[in-house]
């Protein structure tokens, strides 16, 4: 028997917020968040719009506590009288009575399970004002912030992640509610594919068709962060997950929104069908990293007759791959090839890494080679390493775990981490957090080896992994003691 291999986007049922609908047989639509202070109304209306006009469909606003969740009508009253149709997200962590107070006012609101009680009613009493006002809810699930009981059981796993979504989806069905978005984040971009898909065949087993919101959390910035984003969505998009997407980036929010334009765009028409047998797929595990060889992930300079190459021409380039690669019984390593025209470097660097992650996440390629002859060949060799990176295959820079930044940022973390990038970027096998906040910056930079993250206004927390070193330093002082630690643990070199 045959399997054939091509692009359908995967079923889940409408969800309306505000005047938009997301799931269906709707177009995927692309968010960002605001980084204003959300009782700064003005500020908050001002930067919505901007976001607006860069084409995103949802804006996100942070609200930790009473002030900022209060600021929410004034900012829906403003919002709408200058004729925005906008939906608007109220994300909230840690207070569910601010959940209560934003649902009042916005068009969904965005709780995390790892910090949302199940034992008093909160649940319930929330879905019965999204029920009354028609608004939505997201489950949006973060790879660092997993409740307490779901880590001392799962750990901090993809199945961990599954284990806290299907607890509140189930909450929902219960509750005969099902206006819910659901979100798999992490700055890990095998975590959070493996999450997703993972969630998918639960979902599948329950009969739940949620819709599922996409992204890689702490990205970075430049075409690095894009290529990072690009991975994690785009190897869930290829094969036909996901309703609404928002790349995170430590850029203005206006930024994000063209690049997830791009990829929503790049992925409208996916033609193609491949066929692999029943027997060669059995080899494929989407939930499992299962690499092929051992062979050392390469860029294209370092091809050696070691390497096949493998090249795709079609229109559904990922799909095309995996029929060829499953169907070839040797075991020689795999360098995935395709021409790309554009002489724009983001554009190239973005459908690249989209249509190249994929196979670099599962295990089935040991190389890349972005064939795009109207860019120079030092560009195209830092796009592959960073492909190969993003994909977590092989490290040749410091790996910057970046937070977008929120109205709970305590710093200027653009300006902080262009800093930070000028005095350790030399450093080749680190990772460091460059984290706003502690809401998710301990647990989402987990796997980081050291850590910067704001603990109150202009005042540093630094970790050696979720180890905390020094406390509540000021920031004009912070990024030297970072070196000194790493110094001191001799992972300093000139």
């Amino acid at each position: 028997m045959a399997r054939t291999l091509k692009y359908t986007r995967r079923a889940s049922h409408e969800v309306v917020i505000g005047g938009y609908k997301i799931g269906g047989n709707n177009p995927i639509a692309v968010q960002s968040m605001t980084n204003t202070p959300t009782a700064d109304v003005e500020a908050s209306v001002a930067q919505t719009e901007r976001i607006e006009r860069a084409g995103a469909e949802i804006v996100r606003l942070t609200a930790q506590g009473k002030k900022e969740g209060e600021a929410l009508q004034p900012i829906m009253d403003m919002l709408r009288s200058h004729g925005s149709k906008a939906a608007i997200v109220a994300d909230i962590h840690f207070t569910p009575e601010i959940a209560m107070i934003a649902a009042e006012a916005v068009d969904k609101v965005r709780i995390n399970p790892g910090n949302f009680r199940t034992s008093n009613g909160e649940l319930e009493r929330l879905i019965a004002i999204c029920r009354r006002r028609g608004v939505a809810l997201r489950i949006g699930v973060n790879h660092g912030s997993l409740a307490k009981r779901v880590f001392d059981i799962w750990g901090d796993t993809p199945e961990g992640m599954v284990e806290s979504a299907m607890e509140f989806l189930k909450m929902c069905r219960e509750a005969d509610f099902h206006e819910v978005v659901v979100s798999m984040k992490s700055s890990n971009t095998p975590v959070m594919v493996h999450a997703y898909r993972l969630l998918v065949e639960a979902m599948q087993k329950e009969n739940m068709t949620y819709p599922l919101h996409l992204g890689v959390t702490e990205a970075g910035d430049g075409i690095e962060g894009r290529i990072k984003s690009a991975v994690g969505i785009g190897a869930l998009l290829a094969d036909g997950i996901g309703d609404t997407l928002r790349v995170s980036l430590t850029e203005d929010p206006e930024n994000e929104v063209p690049v997830g334009k791009m990829l929503v765009e790049y992925f409208r028409h996916r033609d193609g069908e491949f066929e692999v047998s029943d027997e060669d797929y059995a080899r494929y595990s989407p939930t499992v990293f299962s690499p092929r060889t051992t062979a050392k992930p390469i860029i294209h300079s370092e091809i050696t007759d070691e390497y096949d190459i493998v090249d795709a021409t079609s229109a559904n380039p990922t799909h095309e791959w995996r029929a060829v690669i499953l169907g070839r019984a040797d075991n020689r390593p795999k360098v995935l090839r395709r021409r790309y025209e554009e002489s724009d470097p983001e554009r190239v660097a973005i459908y690249a890494a989209a249509d190249m992650g994929q196979l670099l996440i599962d295990g089935l390629a040991d190389g890349v080679w972005i064939d795009a002859p109207a860019l120079d060949e030092a560009t195209v060799a830092d796009m592959e390493l960073m492909l190969l990176q993003a994909s977590r295959l092989r490290f040749s820079r410091t790996e910057y775990i970046a937070c977008p930044s929120c109205g709970r940022t305590l710093y200027d973390i653009q300006s902080t981490l262009a800093m930070i990038k000028a005095r350790t970027s030399h450093l080749k096998d680190l990772k460091i957090g460059v984290m706003g906040c502690i809401v998710n910056g301990p647990g989402e930079m987990a796997d980081a080896d050291y850590g910067y993250v704001g603990s109150s206004p202009e005042h540093i927390t630094l970790y050696r992994g979720r180890e905390v070193v020094e406390r509540n330093i000021h920031q004009s002082e912070a990024l030297d003691h970072l070196i000194e630690i790493i110094k001191r643990d001799g992972r300093w070199h000139d």
